[in-house]
Formats: structure tokens, sequence, C-alpha cells
């Protein structure tokens, strides 16, 4: 369990509407009142990682295991419908009960019942189940600090998770471009190694030539595309994100505001002033695509994104680094596909050709959710190391913005 889960008190976050503001740029308070129901209690992060490995692994394969609480199966469910009803994820943040003590013990309780299954005999199911619970908890600590900074951006005092760290002076990066051939390419999961199930099966697709740039796009592009109208010119959106833009009074991405020196930022160390050179962060796909647009290139297809990964390292500013943050675009290690931001694509979030769910509850992990969202590729700066690969599919609605995501451009050839 990343130490993380266990450095926060109870959170209690309720859930608020949308505050009427005035026109013009947005205040940290306004953005504040943004509340958003999707985020979780950090305790309800960690019991539910339990709770998985209590529902799926223990209670069918340790004999004579015994539930810690018969009401965690009804409160720590994500989405799982074949396991039975679940508490309302809009108001987690509400569960001021169990403690975190009992939370904690909960986990206890789970650990030590899986060291006396892990002391006898696992068949292979059991065995892949194990593994699939190890990379679900390592999504939930990515998902854990993206609902730490949402909390702590909601709390007018602007708290800090941990104070701010040194940085090297930032410099400007222009964007180069990496030109690939197309044609036939194989994608998907080879089968060596973890993968979650939608990333299988491998397959073959054709590109057109393209060419894909050497670096997310800049905070610094942004402002320039906010102080060219980019939030205001219909031209660029589609529909959807045009509505959204409007309804939502977007002008800017998820966590800045105009303070008295400009633009500022709201990171895990607090506020500070929008650094031009860093990867832009907390966009949507209707601003990726907006920016796309405007910028005279579009979105990389995630079949194209893949394919020019094939071979890369799977390294970057990633959790391991500990930065909890994007770096510069002028790191001379910034080069690479992975870290820093995930990177929005062009492609809806479907199953690849041959695509089967597997049976049974954990069946709804991924397959179920392949309708109105789109893929994300790279991992970020939130992401734990050995948790990604080239062939990773994370996946978010169109209008989602609380994740660590980017823009990586791409242009026909």
């Amino acid at each position: 369990m990343n130490a993380v889960m266990d450095q926060l008190a109870e959170r209690f976050s309720g859930v608020r509407s949308l505050t009427e503001v005035l026109a013009g740029p947005l205040s940290a308070e306004d953005q504040a009142a943004q509340s958003m129901p999707d985020a979780s209690p950090t305790k309800w992060h960690q019991a539910h990682t339990t709770w998985f490995f209590e529902t799926f692994i223990l209670g069918p394969n340790l004999p004579g295991y015994e539930p810690f609480h018969p009401a965690f199966g009804y409160l720590f469910n994500s989405y799982y419908e074949a396991v039975g009803a679940r508490h309302p994820r809009p108001i987690r943040g509400l569960l001021t009960r169990p403690s975190l003590e009992e939370v904690r013990g909960y986990r206890a309780h789970v650990d030590a019942s899986m060291q006396r299954l892990l002391g006898g005999h696992i068949d292979e199911s059991t065995s892949l189940l194990i593994e699939l619970g190890l990379h679900h908890e390592q999504q939930h600590q990515e998902l854990l600090l993206m609902d730490i900074k949402h909390l702590f951006s909601c709390n007018p005092l602007r708290p800090a998770y941990r104070p701010r760290r040194d940085e090297a002076a930032s410099r400007f990066r222009p964007i180069s471009w990496k030109e690939f051939q197309g044609g036939v390419v194989e994608i998907g999961h080879q089968g060596v190694g973890f993968a979650f199930d939608n990333e299988s099966p491998r397959h073959h697709a054709y590109l057109e030539p393209y060419a894909l740039a050497d670096r997310p796009v800049t905070c610094g592009e942004w402002l320039e595309f906010i102080a060219d109208g980019g939030y205001a010119r219909a031209e660029f959106w589609l529909s959807e994100g045009w509505n959204t833009v409007a309804a939502e009074r977007w002008q800017a991405p998820l966590y800045w505001s105009m303070g008295d020196d400009g633009w500022e930022i709201f990171t895990l160390a607090g506020p500070r002033q929008v650094d031009p050179n860093e990867p832009v962060c907390h966009v949507s796909l209707f601003e990726a695509d907006a920016f796309a647009r405007w910028a005279g290139a579009r979105l990389p297809s995630e079949t194209e994104w893949e394919s020019a990964a094939a071979g890369v390292p799977a390294v970057g500013q990633l959790l391991d680094l500990d930065s909890l943050h994007p770096r510069s675009v002028n790191d001379p290690d910034s080069a690479g596909l992975f870290g820093d931001v995930w990177e929005w694509t062009s492609s809806a979030y479907q199953p690849y050709p041959g695509f089967a769910t597997a049976p049974g509850a954990v069946g709804e992990y991924n397959g179920k959710f392949m309708v109105n969202q789109y893929v994300l590729r790279g991992g970020c700066c939130v992401t734990p190391a050995d948790h990604v690969r080239a062939t990773y599919r994370n996946f978010f609605p169109a209008a989602s913005r609380w994740a660590f995501s980017g823009v990586r451009l791409a242009k026909d050839l």
C-alpha cells in the first residue's frame, strides 16, 4: 500500500452545486466551488482496495474466512453490479464512519488473511486475480493523489499536500516533429507480463504516414491559446465541448486561477505562478481537441501513439521520482512518451477486434465502460513507475479534467 494512503486523516467532502460566477477569469474561490462528485475520500480508496482482495480472492478461496464487517461490502463496492448494491459515489465524502483507524484495522485483517492464503497452494486463476488486485491497487495510488489534489483545491486556505521542492530554472524548447511512415502495424498486449483485458487481443491496424510532436504542449503555448480567444471562439470546438465551455464557464485549465500577478496554478505543493515551460495539465479532451485545431494540428490516434511508443522504454517523470508535478519540457529526459501528463488521443475507448469480457464480476473491470469515453496514453507524474507500458489504455469522459491529462500534437504527412 502506497504510503500516501496512511498520511491523511479522514476526509470530509460534501457535494456542492456550481456557484454562479461573474464573467471574467475564474478566481481560486470560483474554482473551489466546482467540487467534483467523482472524487472519493482517502480512506475510501484504502478500504476499497482492501475490499477487492476480500471479495474476489479471500471469500472464494480461503476456507473459513470471515468478512471484517458485514456492511463493508456495501460501502466499498465501486461499480460491480454482480457483487451487489453499493453506496452512491457522489456522497462517499459524507462517510464520517468507519473511522480511519477502523479502515486500517480492516486492511490489517485482510493482509493477515492474505498471508495465510499465500502460505498454501494457489491455483493459476487465483494467482491471476491476486496480480490483478495488485495492479488495481496501483491504479488507486494514482487516483488517490488526484483526489487529494482536488480536495485541497476546494479548501479556501489552499493547503499544500507537501512543501514545494527546489526546481531548476525553466527554459523554452520549441516543438520538433518525428515522422512515421505508417503502413500495417501491430498494437495490443503481446502476452508477456501483466496487462489489463482491454489491452488485448493484439491485432493489426493500418496507419497513413504521420508525425508526432517530440514533447507535450506547454502552459506557455496554452497561454497563447487563451490570449487568442481560444475559449471564446466556437470554430475550434466540438459542439458538445462548446456547450460545456458555456455551461461550466471554462476559461483556462482546471486548477488555474487569475491572481494579482497573472495566472496561478494549484499544485500538490500549493498555489504558484504558471510556469510557461511545463506541460499543460488538467485539460479535457474537448480542450485538447480545440487547442490542436487552433494550432493547425490534431490529436494522435491511440494506434499512432502506441506504434510510435513500440520499443521505447517506459521511463519518464513518474511517481517513483516523487515530483508529483509535470517537469519543464527543457529537462533533458523530457523527450520521451511516458510520464509528466497522460496524453489525450482522438480514439474513442472501444474494444479491440476479438475482445471478450471475462466471466463473472471481474468481467466488469473494463469492458462495460467502453462507451462515451476517450483513450489517454503514457502515464503521468503520479503514475507508479512499474504500472505503465506502451499498450496501457487509460480512459475518461471527454469533459473530464481532474486527471493529470495533457496534450501531444500530431499531424498528417
